[in-house]
């Protein structure tokens, strides 16, 4: 139902997907609650075997959450200490932090102002003797240019580590938007071309926080991969280092996902991709009622993107002045992210700034969006935006 003029807009209703699925989703909870079994056992190895079958993967590992499944993805590939891996600077701080957990040395490499994803010329440019990986972020579920990046990486003989958080459900259409007009490899592009992404490079690692296109009621991540041996040393990983119980081989950590987060999540997990054409829907709508207006610059509805984030520009500044103009109509908004990974404080001067993630940390807004949000929030948002920067 469509909200009232007076009543308050936020950035992500999940209330309609779980009034939807309550009967499903209270009877996965009881059925764990009987169960007895709380931390993997039956319900994550189904879970890892449903969304193995969705991606078009031989493995999926069940962790508690995004984050650890970078980690893991990261040891299962040897990287550690001396090691550089190439990422954006413009991501949340689980992408860098990563790196820096085990070890290796965050190498940033700017990114294309339209797409909001890595920049593969930038990239290539950053390539050290010292590079081992390249962790490209599908920002704001848009796949990035992973043609050129495949392409990079196989020259260079780099591994690829596709950080998924907010891309779950996308599919690469072999787009070569911020590429630039440079040379793609043809047969690159024709083998990646409808992949899922997380499926394109060495490791995907995914987020099932709750705000996620794919959301758990709490924390859960997963790792995807056709390596055997990298999903065998991963599940190894996520339990103390043990492939065997008391028979632990390496340092590891304690990270294996929960029975209740993987039944919940299966129960979600065949409506994703109708969630994902009702972001796609409401892209388009944002669109065609943003179009004309001055000082904005919408994000284009490309092929492939589950629109996570309905992201929008406001240059010159005025931003801020924006985003506090709507919250004064009720409309929440939010900036991912309002300061790069490269100049975070936890870094402390030790990187010169990228300069186009530096400006768009300053023009980013991203706007109310989720699968079923009613044409009439469209519609708001829509005149408050134009009357604010009237």
């Amino acid at each position: 139902m469509p909200a009232p003029a007076d009543e308050k807009i936020p950035v992500l209703d999940l209330a309609p997907e779980i009034d939807a699925l309550w009967p499903e989703l209270s009877a996965a909870f009881e059925r764990v609650m009987r169960s007895g079994t709380f931390i993997l056992g039956p319900e994550a190895e189904a879970f890892e075997r449903e969304v193995a079958g969705y991606l078009g993967v031989a493995h999926a590992v069940g962790v508690n959450s995004g984050t650890d499944a970078l980690v893991l993805a990261l040891r299962a590939l040897g990287i550690g200490p001396g090691d550089e891996v190439i990422t954006t600077p413009f991501s949340f701080f689980a992408t860098a932090e990563s790196i820096s957990t085990v070890g290796a040395t965050p190498v940033f490499a700017d990114v294309d102002e339209a797409t909001f994803n890595l920049d593969p010329a930038a990239v290539e440019a950053a390539i050290t003797v010292r590079t081992r990986a390249i962790m490209p972020v599908h920002l704001y579920g848009r796949p990035a240019p992973m043609t050129r990046l495949v392409e990079i990486a196989e020259r260079h003989g780099l591994a690829l580590v596709e950080d998924c958080a907010q891309s779950f459900g996308a599919r690469y259409a072999g787009d070569c938007a911020g590429c630039h007009g440079a040379q793609c490899d043809a047969e690159i592009r024709a083998r990646l071309a409808g992949r899922q992404t997380g499926t394109m490079g060495a490791v995907g690692a995914f987020s099932f926080f709750p705000s996620k296109n794919l959301g758990a009621f709490g924390d859960a991540g997963l790792l995807a991969t056709d390596d055997a041996r990298i999903a065998a040393d991963a599940r190894m990983l996520r339990a103390h280092g043990s492939r065997r119980k008391y028979h632990n081989e390496t340092l590891g950590y304690n990270t294996r996902l929960d029975a209740l987060q993987a039944a919940l999540l299966r129960v979600k997990l065949p409506h994703v991709d109708g969630w994902n054409a009702g972001r796609r829907a409401a892209a388009m709508r944002y669109s065609a009622l943003l179009t004309g207006i001055e000082g904005l610059v919408a994000p284009e509805v490309s092929e492939g993107h589950v629109f996570h984030q309905y992201t929008v520009r406001i240059p010159g500044g005025r931003r801020d002045a924006v985003q506090a103009a709507l919250a004064v109509e009720g409309i929440a908004t939010m900036v991912y992210y309002p300061v790069p990974q490269d100049v975070l404080p936890v870094y402390a001067d030790r990187y010169t700034p990228q300069p186009v993630s530096a400006r768009l940390a300053t023009e980013v807004l991203s706007l109310p969006i989720w699968p079923t949000i009613p044409e009439s929030t469209h519609a708001r948002v829509a005149e408050a935006l134009r009357n604010a920067l009237a």
